[in-house]
């Protein structure tokens, strides 16, 4: 009997999408372009229609709030002029590109084809960031802060001020900058020009807890470590940890743009897991070549299950960097790899083998409970901002908790005493890190006394 097979021939790097079951290029919603178009609308609330008033006798149009303007069609300064319209919702997503659609010369409308992006970002670097600024006092020449959805923007009167700050992260967190100026005006009679400079600095878009896959010839410059590392830290590097082998490395900005990784999984993926086993590796055996293993870590390898599977006999193995604070019956966040779809181009040239089903990121604790105990507070930047959702406030509790777990991190950061809750021990019933009193500051008030003379020279 004569058996025949169908094979189908997939270009590689693809996947199906897991609506339609079209062959597209991995996304991080693994869906079509056409399937998310139907789900999800990014341009809500941008409007598509608003009004530009023109005044046939001049040929002008009306930029608010008392200034008529002239402009060409399609031209750079009428596109600013309709941008300008819709500003305010556009500031919630990132313009890509802008460009006008033909049309009539008689006609009356102006259409504009916008291309927007929308994304989540992890901003835990950014609170970091955030502190060290109020530590060094770098936001002290600014005239004005303002949040906007993928980070910060400094105004400054003097272009050494924003130089400074540039060079102020620079050493604080990995980053690139590019730097460009315009021309504002112009005296030809005295030779003199006014020019508006702007630098754009982008930071690394990796943070504590991301679970990370680095390139097997970066993976290999580090000391043969295994590709899929935890990020333990971001200061003025990326510090990683081999969940495997407690192996460390530490890649600064030069290296990563050279190298790039990205976080294979979101924070919301993070799952709760039980320990069911768990016991110590005394004997790590090491590769040649191998770097530096970390020694405030021990290697453990665990049997876990996911709470939301209680009511199966389902358990992962793995190994873990978390070996020293497990026990059996504690619960720990972590990411399940084996049963989500990793849309990473180095992931996909891995061995199958060589993925862990799970990798375990921390040990879970009341959230409530640390919130009513923590008797200490942070300062923020004064600026423009908007509310936070409920993504930020989850991120901003995360950095809070991960102050309270990591000194090295605190220690760069300035804590201040909270009057408003009582003193407590510095662990709780949980076992749950908690900040000393004696890595606190006094947060002192200065007020005018009732002449308003002494506290007046005072705030002097």
């Amino acid at each position: 009997m004569e058996y025949m097979t169908e094979s189908t021939d997939r270009s590689p790097g693809h996947i199906l999408c897991c609506e339609c079951g079209v062959p597209i290029s991995p996304n991080p919603a693994n869906i079509c372009v056409a399937c998310l178009r139907s789900k999800v609308d990014i341009s809500q609330g941008i409007p598509k229609q608003v009004s530009v008033s023109f005044c046939k006798q001049c040929q002008r149009y009306f930029q608010p709030p008392g200034t008529w303007i002239q402009c060409a069609l399609e031209s750079r300064e009428l596109l600013a002029l309709c941008l300008k319209k819709i500003k305010a919702p556009l500031s919630k997503v990132r313009l890509v590109d802008a460009g006008f659609v033909w049309t009539e010369p008689h006609s009356k409308r102006l259409k504009v084809k916008l291309t927007i992006q929308k994304e989540t970002l992890h901003k835990k670097t950014f609170y970091y960031l955030e502190q060290l600024i109020l530590k060094y006092g770098m936001h002290q020449n600014t005239l004005r802060i303002k949040e906007i959805h993928d980070g910060l923007d400094f105004y400054y009167s003097s272009k050494q001020h924003a130089q400074k700050m540039v060079e102020f992260l620079q050493c604080t967190v990995p980053c690139r900058y590019k730097a460009s100026q315009r021309l504002i005006s112009q005296d030809i009679h005295s030779n003199t020009y006014n020019y508006k400079s702007t630098f754009s600095v982008e930071i690394v878009p990796v943070c504590k807890d991301n679970v990370v896959c680095l390139s097997p010839k970066l993976a290999q410059s580090l000391g043969n470590m295994n590709q899929i590392c935890v990020c333990i830290r971001v200061t003025s590097a990326i510090h990683l940890i081999d969940p495997n082998t407690l192996q460390v490395a530490d890649i600064d900005g030069s290296t990563f743009w050279s190298h790039p990784f990205n976080s294979l999984c979101h924070p919301k993926q993070l799952e709760e897991f039980i320990v069911m086993e768990c016991s110590i590796v005394r004997d790590i055996k090491r590769t040649a070549g191998a770097g530096m293993i970390s020694k405030k870590h021990a290697l453990g390898e665990v049997w876990v299950q996911k709470t939301s599977e209680m009511n199966t006999d389902k358990q992962y193995f793995c190994r873990t960097h978390l070996g020293h604070l497990l026990n059996p019956g504690d619960l720990v966040l972590g990411f399940d790899l084996a049963n989500c779809n990793l849309n990473d181009e180095h992931v996909n040239k891995m061995n199958s083998d060589r993925v862990p089903d799970v990798v375990l990121i921390k040990k879970s604790y009341d959230r409530t409970k640390r919130q009513r105990r923590r008797n200490w507070k942070l300062k923020e930047l004064a600026r423009e901002r908007e509310n936070m959702d409920t993504d930020d406030e989850r991120q901003y509790q995360d950095f809070l908790e991960d102050l309270e777990e990591d000194e090295a991190i605190r220690k760069n950061v300035n804590i201040y005493r909270d009057s408003t809750i009582p003193v407590e021990s510095d662990t709780d019933d949980e076992g749950a890190p908690r900040i000393s009193l004696a890595e606190m500051l006094e947060d002192l008030h200065i007020s005018q006394d009732a002449t308003g003379e002494e506290g007046a020279s005072m705030m002097t």
